[in-house]
């Protein structure tokens, strides 16, 4: 009996409505992130480049003369907590996402999450295998919720398929530049619309919860009236 009334709650509406909000606003303050990046690197020694040094570097541990990021576990722990927040979220916003794009986000989630347990300067490969996944995901998944939504919302998704092209490019060119003179600049290119998209999706999604009530109340109000 508490197993099917258990059941009963997961799969009621309104639980269903606070699960969305919820998820929502894991994803709405994920651009957060990027401020995360700003402070990190404001503590750098040895100089720091949003253009040339990728993200990873802000990450790295141990210190030299010539370079040195101290406050390199708030480095870390954004990638982790911001990894978890994306995960959550996308289970949160199953519903309205889909199997695919969530399962995707999901994965992009966790990478980000074992990317900040294994920074950059102590093990190279493991890094990048851990990284990897995150390029790879985030960008299918932004042009499957772009094709998802097409009918519903065309200008986000729009937007979201224009995003998703723009951020696989940017993979693939960080990936190809190594450690080139723009490599900074192509991987922020190929994070950060994906923050921005994703929060734009969310934030449709908030009004969920209280539209469908109040439509309820007035059109309860105008029976009455009547």
């Amino acid at each position: 009996m508490l197993r099917a009334h258990g059941r009963r709650r997961w799969q009621s509406p309104g639980f269903g409505h606070r699960a969305a909000q919820l998820g929502a606003l894991a994803l709405l303050v994920r651009p957060l992130y990027i401020v995360s990046e700003f402070v990190v690197a404001a503590a750098t020694t040895g100089g720091y480049s949003f253009v040339s040094d990728s993200v990873s570097r802000l990450g790295e541990v141990g210190c030299s003369v010539a370079y040195c990021s101290p406050r390199h576990e708030v480095m870390n722990g954004s990638f982790i907590g911001f990894g978890l927040l994306l995960a959550a979220g996308a289970v949160l916003l199953s519903r309205s996402l889909g199997q695919w794009v969530t399962a995707l986000l999901v994965v992009s989630g966790l990478s980000s999450v074992a990317t900040g347990l294994a920074p950059l300067d102590q093990d190279a490969a493991l890094h990048a295998t851990a990284a990897t996944p995150l390029f790879v995901a985030q960008p299918v998944a932004l042009v499957v919720l772009g094709v998802r939504l097409r009918n519903e919302r065309p200008r986000l998704a729009r937007a979201l398929l224009a995003g998703g092209v723009v951020t696989a490019a940017a993979a693939v060119a960080f990936v190809l530049s190594a450690d080139g003179a723009a490599a900074g600049a192509v991987e922020r290119l190929a994070l950060w619309p994906v923050l921005v998209g994703l929060a734009a999706f969310a934030w449709t999604q908030l009004p969920v919860g209280h539209r469908q009530p109040a439509a309820a109340e007035g059109a309860a109000g105008r029976t009455a009236g009547t």
